[in-house]
């Protein structure tokens, strides 16, 4: 199998990373030959971070090279335009309907792009999800990177992997069943 690549983009505290892992560690337990590296850019104060993972029959490195992503999951909207150059010229964006405003918007030395989603729809062939209000419904925003594991999952074609499992050998005992609905959510959407 040809090596793919996600790239899951967010800011800090979304749970960027722990989603990475999680979908690692399924791929893993699949069989796959995986590889992940993440980059924390100040991401304890909100800053930009990103996971790269790559899977197949071999993979010789961890890192998605510019054109290369099959897909890019974008925890908060702005994100998915930083990165949106990774993405190869057939490749999927999936964005989380979110605005985090960076530092410098905050103090108004920058303003927040007002249409970024029109703009990525010009660029590639995106879909956009509320991730963050469908984890408010279910009663836990922090389940808002579960949601997006499960719109991977579904986009990816890696449905056939018992993520119940995954998620009940990973996430703390309390969480489980809600993480579980989670990821079915996350699979509804795409």
């Amino acid at each position: 199998m040809e090596t793919k690549n996600i790239l899951l983009v967010g800011v800090g505290g979304q749970g960027t990373i722990t989603a990475a892992k999680l979908l690692t560690t399924g791929l893993m337990a699949s069989g796959y030959d995986v590889k992940m590296s993440e980059i924390h850019g100040m991401s304890q104060r909100g800053g930009s971070v990103s996971s790269q993972v790559r899977y197949g029959s071999e993979v010789q490195s961890p890192v998605i090279e510019a054109g290369t992503a099959d897909i890019i999951v974008a925890f908060e909207k702005m994100e998915a335009m930083r990165y949106i150059n990774y993405l190869k010229p057939n490749g999927k964006v999936i964005v989380n309907d979110k605005e985090i405003w960076p530092m410098p918007v905050i103090i108004g030395k920058a303003k927040y792009h007002s249409d970024i989603i029109g703009e990525l729809k010009k660029l590639a062939d995106v879909t956009v999800i509320n991730a963050s209000q469908l984890a408010e419904e279910l009663g836990n925003e922090k389940v808002t990177n579960v949601i997006l594991l499960g719109a991977i999952v579904k986009a990816m074609g890696l449905d056939h992997i018992d993520w119940d499992q995954i998620i009940a050998d990973n996430v703390k005992k309390k969480f489980v069943e809600l993480n579980q609905i989670a990821i079915k959510k996350g699979m509804d959407l795409v």
